[in-house]
């Protein structure tokens, strides 16, 4: 099955400190919702553009993104 990575971007000069908060709530919502996967995480491109993503199964997706709202996804390769 494939992984979807579902991206939430953050800008600012805030956005490294947002970016890490909004994965304390990804981690909730996995644990709430009982996910496959626990796969979350931080990017940090420069210090005004960070993003926080959450990976799931192709299966799921529909139900997470319509929950969460992402800005964006993509095909997760690990």
């Amino acid at each position: 099955m494939r992984q979807l990575k579902l991206i939430w971007d953050f800008r600012g000069p805030a956005s490294q400190k947002t970016a890490e908060h909004h994965v304390i709530h990804l981690k909730d919502f996995i644990n709430r919702s009982k996910l496959k996967l626990d796969i979350t995480g931080v990017e940090t491109f420069n210090d005004m553009h960070s993003l926080a993503f959450l990976v799931v199964e192709e299966s799921e997706m529909i139900a997470v993104r319509d929950a969460l709202k992402p800005h964006r996804g993509q095909v997760y390769k690990d």
